[in-house]
């Protein structure tokens, strides 16, 4: 496989566009024969799968394939064998299963830039003019076709070896485990530092990069020192990517972003910055926090001051800090990794993009 695209988006790696093609026309391969077979049955059915291929389509940047080509090939896996191909197709539709869900128990308005999908058909119930109550529908059928990019995540790894559908029911347990740790963290309503790192790890940090780090590898028949290196370098590496999405999720930019900014503030959202700053202020300034950031709704001006205690008490200077920390002692681990020299630079310029990216 070159690895050279003519379609590389400024500031994206050329190896990640490159992943990201070929990933992409898996997924529209599979929504267009899917789509037309159950269009079959009923011309209802076409509805969910445009809306799947929708949020599919509409963005994201394919870094859980790229995190397991890489160490595929890394581990000496064939650049062009199509099993890695529907390994990363499948990690893309389970992030679709898992950003669908995670929107409805948010309550989230937006995503990618467009109405999330469960308000998306919430608002068409009422156009429709349908029956009954319209989020009952509209987060009814969103959760449905989160199960069908589920399902379909699933059927991409049968043919995989038992030792990577092993790794892959992991990655699913642990996306579960922080989900909740994530729910009962916002319930209480005063995050300390260790849960919120427990969170960033198991909600997003090991399903991003260590066990798609893992897949690839597996894929490719890599020994337990290979997979124990990549754990060494994916699993700060993920923590630092969860730490820059909480970063761009208070303080980015909303058009950039695809999604308001200070939704994890508005919902109480455990997060590091939020631990941090409750760990250095305090008095009034605590108080005043609290009751802030454990209010059921937000003004715009309850929202910049939040942000200006979290800036005031350095917590966002630590935030920032610590991921360069992260990404330095990733990096580290990669150097010393028993991988091929040309993926394992791609791998490296994979962790300085998301430890950085600005979206």
């Amino acid at each position: 496989m070159d690895l050279t695209s003519e379609t590389v988006v400024e500031g994206v790696p050329e190896g990640l566009a490159c992943v990201a093609e070929r990933i992409n026309g898996r997924l529209h391969s599979l929504f267009e024969t899917e789509s037309e077979r159950w269009r079959g049955v009923d011309p209802e059915l076409a509805v969910p799968y445009e809306a799947l291929t929708r949020i599919v389509e509409a963005g994201g940047k394919r870094l859980r394939p790229a995190f397991c080509f890489f160490a595929y090939v890394g581990a000496g896996g064939n650049p062009d064998d199509t099993i890695v191909v529907d390994a990363g197709a499948a990690l893309e539709l389970l992030h679709a299963f898992a950003i669908i869900h995670d929107d409805i128990m948010d309550g989230s308005e937006l995503r990618r830039g467009a109405k999330s999908v469960h308000r998306n058909f919430t608002d068409w119930h009422g156009e429709e003019h349908f029956k009954r109550e319209a989020r009952r529908f509209g987060e009814g059928v969103a959760i449905l076709i989160g199960d069908l990019a589920f399902v379909y995540a699933d059927s991409l790894l049968e043919s995989a070896p038992p030792e990577t559908r092993s790794i892959y029911t992991e990655l699913r347990l642990e996306v579960n485990v922080g989900q909740y740790l994530d729910l009962i963290g916002t319930a209480r309503g005063k995050p300390t530092v260790d849960l919120a790192e427990r969170i960033c790890v198991y909600k997003s940090g090991k399903y991003t990069v260590e066990r798609p780090l893992h897949i690839g590898a597996s894929l490719a028949h890599a020994n337990a020192r290979v997979l124990d290196q990549l754990s060494a370098f994916g699993i700060p590496l993920g923590e630092a990517f969860q730490l820059r999405d909480d970063m761009l999720g208070a303080f980015g930019d909303p058009a950039v972003i695809g999604k308001p900014v200070g939704e994890d503030l508005r919902e109480g959202k455990p997060t590091t910055l939020v631990a941090l700053t409750l760990e250095r202020i305090a008095g009034h300034e605590l108080e005043l926090f609290l009751n802030l950031f454990n209010r059921a709704e937000h003004d715009e001006a309850d929202l910049a001051t939040m942000l200006g205690l979290i800036e005031a008490s350095g917590a966002r200077a630590m935030v920032e800090s610590h991921i360069d920390q992260l990404v330095s002692r990733s990096l580290e681990a990669l150097e010393g990794a028993d991988l091929e020299a040309e993926p394992k630079r791609h791998l490296a310029e994979l962790a300085i993009f998301v430890a950085n990216r600005s979206l």
